[in-house]
């Protein structure tokens, strides 16, 4: 895990409404961010929505989930809240990101406890729950206390009041 100073690229996969709006608090922010989408057109949508913006220049448009996560030091993404769905989506970061990268997913349904699990990276996996200008940010018992500082701090540059909460749903995990 890199310090949290060194915390700078941001992987944002999804590019709907809300991993747009994320991707822009982030470039905003002074976040370096790839921003992936399986779906051209909604790249080319967040493209256009970004172009008169001077923070662009820290954004980069990736075609592949690989492509994006190439360098991140977190990665979140924006696919739909199903098990499946997150599922997949944790296993294809996990597999392609370098070892040091954070995992992060919106969730309201799923125990990220459970997610984790399925990834080498169990400490370096986060929930978050975002709710207008809050976030919480779900750890578990096995989460970095270094990795969830970075994340907490990463949320925090970008205007969010951060809370914390532990996923009691298996603590077994």
């Amino acid at each position: 895990m890199p310090p949290a100073r060194d915390l700078r690229r941001i992987a944002v996969i999804g590019a709907g409404t809300a991993g747009r709006d994320l991707a822009l608090r982030s470039v905003r922010a002074g976040f370096q961010v790839t921003l992936e989408d399986v779906m051209p057109s909604r790249l080319r949508s967040a493209q256009q929505s970004f172009a008169t913006d001077p923070a662009s220049r820290l954004l980069r448009l990736a075609a592949t989930v690989e492509d994006a996560v190439r360098d991140a030091d977190l990665a979140i993404d924006f696919v739909p809240d199903e098990l499946e769905s997150k599922l997949e989506i944790f296993s294809m970061l996990d597999r392609m990101a370098p070892p040091h990268t954070i995992l992060c997913t919106p969730t309201r349904a799923l125990s990220i406890a459970d997610l984790a699990s399925c990834t080498y990276r169990p400490q370096l996996c986060f929930g978050v729950r975002f709710e207008g200008t809050d976030a919480e940010l779900v750890r578990t018992h096995r989460s970095s206390p270094d990795a969830l500082s970075a994340t907490g701090r990463w949320l925090t540059a970008m205007n969010f009041s951060v809370s914390i909460a532990v996923d009691a749903s298996n603590l077994s995990i």
